[in-house]
C-alpha cells in the first residue's frame, strides 16, 4: 500500500502533518500520485488540483476539519456533492465534525484526531529562565492566544469563529483581579487583539514570527492559554497545550471535549470557573504522540484500500 498526501503550501498546520507524515511513514507513501493506492486529500478543496482520472482510479480519503453554517446553503451542498462522488471515505478529527459531517453524506466517516510529535511539544520546567530569555517579568501572570485573529486581508475586523472578541472579554475580566497580567501573543494577523487590549490598557508581548522551538518554549512560559472559538476542527494549540503541560481552558469547540477535562470547559456565563487540568489533557494526548498517532491511520488507509 502507497498512501498520496497532497500538497498545501499555505503554511498551515496541515503542512506540518503531512512533512512529519512522510518523514515518518516512508515505506507506506509515495510523492508521485501515479504510484499511489490511496489520494489523501488533507484540505477538502484541493480535490479540484487532482485529474479525475486519478480520483477514479485510486481509493480516495478526504479529511474535513469543521463545517460551517454556509457549507448546508444550496450551493455549498450542490459542491459538496460534486466532490463526494469521489470520495471513498473521509477522515474527521473530531467528533463534533462526525455527526455534521453525516447530515452531508452516506460514505464512512473515520474518527481520528491528528497525531503530535512529543519531541517538539514538551514540558520545560524553567519557567523563569525561559522568561528572562524572552524579556517576560518574573513575576507576571501569562495569558496566552497564539493563533489569528483577523479576518483575511483585513486587519481590523475580528475572525468571529476564533472568538477573539470573546477572549477580550476574559482577559479583561481576569485583568481586574490580577495586577501583573500579560497577555502573550504569536502569529500573523493579531491586530485586532492588539487594538483591543491597548484600548483596555493590558499589557502585551507579541512574537509574530516564530519557529516551533520558541512557540514550544513560550506555552512553557504561560500560566494560562485560552482558547475562546465560536467554531474549531482542533485546533492543534489543545494538543500542543496538553503535550507540554500548559494549563488550559477552552469553549467546547473541536477536539475540546476529547482532550481537556470537563471542568477546563467553559462558555461566557461561566469561564471564571473553568479549571485547568495538566495531567488529564497531557495523559488524553500522549495516545497520539509519534509514533502512537500513525496507528489508526495507518489501519484507516489500510481498511479503504482493501475494502
Amino acid at each position: 500500500m502507497k498512501v498520496y498526501l497532497t500538497n498545501l503550501n499555505e503554511s498551515w498546520i496541515v503542512d506540518r502533518l503531512r512533512e512529519e507524515w512522510y518523514k515518518n511513514n516512508s515505506s507506506i507513501s509515495t510523492e508521485l500520485i501515479k504510484n499511489s493506492d490511496v489520494i489523501w486529500i488533507v484540505a477538502p478543496w484541493l480535490w479540484k488540483n487532482i485529474k479525475k482520472r486519478n480520483l477514479k482510479n485510486k481509493r480516495v480519503v478526504c479529511s474535513i476539519y469543521h463545517l460551517e453554517d454556509s457549507d448546508f446553503e444550496p450551493k455549498q451542498v450542490k459542491d459538496f456533492h460534486k466532490r463526494d462522488k469521489f470520495i471513498d471515505a473521509y477522515h474527521v478529527i473530531s467528533l463534533k465534525t462526525k455527526e455534521e459531517l453525516s447530515k452531508l453524506t452516506d460514505k464512512n466517516i473515520i474518527y481520528i484526531p491528528f497525531w503530535s510529535d512529543s519531541k517538539i511539544w514538551y514540558e520545560i520546567n524553567d519557567k523563569d529562565r525561559l522568561k528572562r530569555k524572552y524579556s517576560l517579568p518574573l513575576n507576571s501572570y501569562i495569558i496566552g492566544s497564539f493563533q489569528r485573529d483577523t479576518e483575511g486581508s483585513d486587519l481590523r475586523s475580528p475572525k468571529l469563529i476564533k472568538g477573539p472578541d470573546r477572549l477580550v472579554k476574559i482577559i479583561e475580566a481576569k485583568s481586574k483581579g490580577i495586577d501583573n497580567l500579560l497577555v502573550l501573543l504569536t502569529g500573523k494577523r493579531r491586530q485586532y487583539l492588539i487594538k483591543e487590549l491597548e484600548s483596555l490598557n493590558i499589557k502585551y508581548k507579541y512574537f509574530e514570527m516564530i519557529n516551533t522551538e520558541q512557540l514550544n518554549e513560550l506555552y512553557n512560559c504561560l500560566d494560562l492559554y485560552i482558547v475562546s472559538s465560536r467554531k474549531e476542527g482542533g485546533p492543534q494549540a489543545i494538543i500542543e497545550c496538553a503535550l507540554s503541560k500548559t494549563p488550559i481552558i477552552s469553549t467546547d469547540v473541536g477536539v475540546a471535549s476529547e482532550f481537556l477535562h470537563s471542568n477546563s470547559l467553559f462558555n461566557m456565563d461561566n469561564f471564571q470557573n473553568a479549571v485547568p487540568d495538566t495531567e488529564y489533557a497531557f495523559k488524553k494526548a500522549s495516545s497520539y504522540a509519534i509514533p502512537y498517532g500513525f496507528k489508526e491511520y495507518i489501519d484507516m488507509f489500510n481498511s479503504i484500500v482493501l475494502d
